[in-house]
């Protein structure tokens, strides 16, 4: 009677704490002992122990799994232990706001604290940790996976639109034919796209020039294999956004996930924002955007800003050989059309940035999607229009796409 008693208890104590991961191993001995105890003898007390410790088990390694996969655990850039990185990730995931357990860069009471010149000797000494390099204004340090490459006009995703010339994902050949990653075009889009203008008002040309600083201080790591194509830093009367257009040459497809910090001169934080990419292909250019708003920085731009990305195996497929997207310019917006040619529901998120020469002056974040859905469905086009407040000359977007489950 005692031993079925200790397993009710250790199977209810492993059930509860395996809702903070740490509850695997006294789940484990109860499973264990419940197995036990029910070859000896047969009841519903027995079964409901066994049913619970078993539950107790399994959580604890979906939770491990949604975090890390199939891979071991690897070091984290926010300052959570594994376990802690754990909890953070599924109950985020669930919808929890658990930013109160990360740890930022604040020493506590008694330690150094991290100054803006402590950030710039990390960026200039090259440090690193393993699958990560650092970069200081866009820069790379020279180590494995950076190009160097600085601020300046980024390409496309698969290649960039400029202006009204080009369609996302397509890039002109020398006789002005369009050409891409697609075997066979549906060319048809093209015809579609002049209809789908046509639900969209012209808007008048803006005079507003927009307040972009691209020479904004940076500090930030990037996974080893991701480049830096592009950075940049704008504002608005709301906001202040840190762009940054990467690449992906990990040899693999990826999800990537990013924090940005803003930091005043003595490199206190004060404000973060954090953003993903679903998932982006071997080769595929893309746009992490960080949203800094003004009301937390007392209506004023940070001395500096920090970015972390980390990247991951994707939890969604890759569908961005199965559409074709096209961006035209409409008076002062522009149209975003794309076209899906597979037998599945797409996701497509895009980012289109407007620039007046090399100014970046600014950025709109779109997802074509048919009417009462939030997607493309298959063997259809969906469009969608987005405003630049400011006045531009030229456009640039980068786009990925997936597989809409569940939508």
């Amino acid at each position: 009677m005692h031993i079925i008693v200790i397993t009710i208890v250790l199977s209810i104590i492993g059930l509860i704490l395996s809702l903070a991961f740490v509850g695997i191993m006294p789940s484990f001995i109860a499973l264990i002992l419940s197995i036990y105890c029910f070859v000896q003898k047969r009841s519903i007390t027995r079964a409901r122990a066994l049913a619970m410790s078993v539950v107790g088990v399994i959580v604890p390694i979906l939770m491990y799994f949604n975090s890390y996969g199939l891979s071991l655990p690897y070091p984290r850039t926010d300052g959570l232990s594994v376990v802690g990185g754990i909890i953070y990730d599924n109950y985020s995931n669930m919808g929890f706001n658990m930013e109160w357990m990360k740890k930022n860069l604040s020493a506590p009471d008694g330690a150094p604290q991290i100054t803006a010149e402590d950030l710039a000797d990390v960026a200039d000494s090259g440090a690193s940790v393993e699958g990560m390099y650092y970069v200081s204004s866009g820069f790379g340090d020279g180590s494995e996976g950076s190009d160097g490459s600085g601020s300046g006009s980024g390409s496309g995703s698969g290649a960039g639109t400029d202006g009204d010339a080009k369609g996302v994902g397509i890039s002109a050949d020398e006789d002005g034919e369009a050409a891409g990653t697609l075997d066979e075009y549906d060319y048809g889009i093209f015809e579609k796209l002049e209809d789908e203008t046509e639900k969209y008002a012209k808007k008048p040309i803006s005079d507003k020039v927009g307040a972009s600083d691209d020479d904004m201080p940076s500090y930030g790591g990037l996974p080893v294999g991701t480049l830096v194509i592009a950075q940049y830093f704008r504002e608005d009367v709301h906001n202040c956004n840190p762009v940054l257009v990467l690449q992906n040459k990990t040899g693999k497809t990826c999800r990537y996930e990013a924090r940005f910090i803003a930091r005043d001169e003595e490199g206190e934080q004060l404000a973060v924002s954090e953003r993903c990419v679903e998932v982006v292909e071997n080769d595929g250019k893309f746009v992490l955007e960080g949203r800094f708003d003004k009301n937390e920085l007392n209506g004023d731009i940070p001395a500096m800003y920090e970015f972390s990305v980390t990247k991951r195996d994707p939890y969604e497929k890759n569908m961005a050989e199965d559409v074709v997207v096209y961006a035209k310019e409409n008076g002062n917006s522009v149209v975003l059309a794309a076209e899906n040619l597979s037998d599945k529901k797409v996701k497509v998120d895009a980012f289109v940035l407007f620039f007046d020469k090399d100014e970046l002056v600014d950025c709109i974040w779109l997802i074509p999607h048919n009417e009462g859905e939030v997607c493309v469905t298959p063997g259809s086009v969906a469009s969608i229009s987005g405003d630049a407040y400011y006045r531009f000359d030229r456009i640039e977007t980068y786009y990925t796409a997936y597989e809409a489950v569940g939508e």
